[in-house]
């Protein structure tokens, strides 16, 4: 039997789901990591935590010398890996179905298809659950008709067969199962398995014209899905690929994107900055949704926008403010932060947090990023705002009026203590800006005085406290000599033209501070403690933010290169983690919304930019 590596390569992995939670398949066909019945739940596989006590998934080819190669069906959630050995050619097509994907239900199917197109190939399956992040136990029970269910605690896996692939016992104490079949070229088999709640009625029957009937709809939905994408530029695969993770990652009951699939991943090996992405936060969901516009989808913008609506008329915060920077995906605010000091982490890097403590911190950029993200011009998601959700945003910048000149926490979540952020300013620059603009362009009560007044007496405070004379850059805080790249945005909001001298001299700042080869720092966390151990990659968010700013100041060679440069390091199935280490290799959690986001609003940027100078 193939063993199961100890910790691939984060990047070394696709990502399938079926929009309400998602799985890690491993370029050895290995699940390693999966969560039920939502991101944000228990683990049920979570080797990349801990390879001994995460639990897994495996279907992979018992063969000495066995090359695997890893792909998408063509601009669908389905995931190919290819097993080339000296006798033939394996494949194992993974999916999960989407059965009706906007009802949250607690049953979700992981689809395992076997066949062989090519000569004889001999499959090794193993399945061990470990529910509860590998803390609970269960029960195993088989039925000696191709059927295993794992009972656990208010959960159940039923793993089920289809062609010659006979479960047996399996692990130290027997409660896990493997199998081995060996089909030769045309034959194919499947094992399935479903998630459910303990005590729920028996599974969909498996057999061939099922799952034919279950890929047929899956890769249907994703490609009806796909083509109501406007763009036709020039990085249609990838951008294509991003939108795709996008929507993989947004929990379709409440339209509720999360920041990532998993949690615990580090952005330093061995280091402390693990921590839990599956959640919504209310900046990355919004400037997802906006670059999802920037593509033409309306729909997962009016989503969120009921999701977020809904959460400022609650206003249920753990902070006393209208809005806090993340929730659940049910808009649940108690995110309370805990180690679970029994697993060892991604290559030992401890501790693994489950929950995240920034959700009690004030981030006051939060207000204008939600506003930004949908009042994207050219967009109809703007259009749609109804009389109750243009009172909260009236009422929440009406409160912001008076609470905007605070020390905050900022965007990067700092942990050394409140400072007066340039970018949480700029920030709220643009939520009154964008709010103006509603207001007058449909015609909506709004106390327009008092919002500009609040907007320009920003924009004269930043350009005073956060423009350093001595860098000849608009800095991180005021006070302060640090760069950030968080302010590669300041353009691409308007806050400033892209061709204002104080504008070019912050890039070149940047250019020879935070920039190693077109990969992007935050900031240097040596000038500017964080409060946390350690350093950290690139983050590739802001490589991304600085394609998009060289773009817009005209640098348009320079805006290729660096973009076309990034495109390498995606892995190779086009997807992205949160950084990139010193070796090239991906860091974080994975994959990551921020970095697809990014991707997606460069690529038109750039396009744009392109169009325009050669027209």
């Amino acid at each position: 039997m193939s063993p199961v590596r100890r910790y691939p390569p984060i990047a070394d992995h696709g990502l399938v789901g079926d929009l309400q939670t998602a799985a890690l398949v491993s370029s050895d066909g290995v699940v390693d990591w999966l969560c039920a019945p939502r991101f944000d739940s228990p683990s049920v596989f979570a080797a990349l935590l801990d390879h001994e006590r995460g639990g897994h998934f495996a279907v992979t080819v018992d063969a000495p010398d066995v090359t695997t190669r890893q792909l998408y069906f063509a601009d669908t959630a389905v995931l190919v890996t290819r097993f080339l050995t000296a006798d033939g050619v394996g494949e194992v097509a993974d999916f999960m179905p989407l059965d009706r994907p906007e009802t949250a239900t607690a049953r979700h199917r992981l689809i395992r298809v076997l066949r062989v197109p090519r000569g004889r190939v001999r499959f090794s399956v193993e399945c061990r659950p470990r529910f509860d992040y590998g803390r609970a136990g269960h029960e195993l029970t088989l039925d000696g008709a191709g059927t295993a269910t794992f009972a656990g605690p208010g959960i159940r896996a039923v793993l089920q067969t289809a062609g010659p692939v006979e479960l047996l016992r399996d692990g130290p104490d027997g409660r896990d199962v493997r199998a081995a079949v060996e089909l030769a070229q045309g034959d194919v088999a499947a094992v399935v398995l479903t998630l459910d709640e303990a005590g729920a009625g028996p599974p969909p029957p498996v057999d061939r014209a099922s799952l034919t009937e279950d890929f047929r709809r899956t890769r249907d939905f994703w490609h009806r899905w796909i083509r109501r994408s406007r763009y036709r530029g020039r990085w249609q695969a990838g951008v294509n690929r991003s939108a795709i993770t996008l929507k993989l990652l947004t929990y379709a009951p409440t339209g509720a994107p999360v920041a990532a699939a998993t949690m615990g991943l580090p952005e330093r090996i061995g280091g402390e900055r693990n921590w839990d992405y599956r959640y919504t936060w209310v900046r990355d969901a919004s400037l997802s949704v906006h670059a999802l516009l920037g593509l033409g989808f309306e729909e997962e913008a009016d989503a969120f926008r009921l999701w977020l609506g809904t959460r400022l008329r609650e206003q249920r915060t753990v902070t006393g403010e209208p809005l806090q920077i993340m929730y659940r995906v049910d808009g649940d605010p108690y995110l309370t932060e805990e180690t679970l000091d029994h697993l060892e982490g991604y290559r030992g890097s401890a501790p693994v947090r489950r929950g995240n403590g920034a959700a009690a911190q004030l981030q006051l950029d939060i207000y204008g990023e939600a506003v930004f993200g949908l009042a994207r011009e050219g967009g109809s998601a703007a259009r749609r705002i109804g009389w109750d959700g243009w009172l909260a945003v009236s009422d929440v910048l009406d409160w912001l009026a008076g609470s905007w000149d605070r020390p905050d926490e900022g965007i990067w979540e700092t942990r050394g203590g409140r400072q007066d952020f340039t970018y949480s300013r700029v920030m709220c620059w643009t939520a009154f800006d964008r709010g103006i603009r509603l207001a007058t362009r449909f015609a909506r009560p709004a106390d327009l005085a008092g919002w500009t007044a609040a907007r320009d007496a920003i924009l004269r405070q930043v350009m005073e406290r956060g423009w350093s004379e001595e860098r000849r850059a608009f800095v991180q805080h005021y006070g302060s000599e640090v760069l950030d790249a968080s302010l590669l945005l300041m353009p691409a909001v308007g806050f400033i033209a892209p061709s204002d001298p104080r504008w070019l001299s912050t890039l070149d700042a940047m250019g020879a501070e935070l920039v190693t080869d077109s990969l992007v720092y935050r900031y240097d966390p040596a000038a500017s403690p964080d409060g946390l151990r350690g350093g950290e990659g690139t983050f590739s968010l802001c490589s991304f933010l600085y394609v998009g700013a060289l773009a817009r100041a005209g640098r348009l060679d320079e805006a290729r290169y660096s973009f076309d440069k990034m495109l390498t390091y995606a892995n190779h199935v086009g997807l992205f983690s949160e950084e990139i280490g010193p070796a090239g290799e991906q860091l974080g959690n994975f994959p990551q919304a921020f970095t697809h986001l990014a991707l997606i609003s460069a690529a038109i940027a750039l396009d744009e930019e392109l169009d325009a100078a050669s027209g």
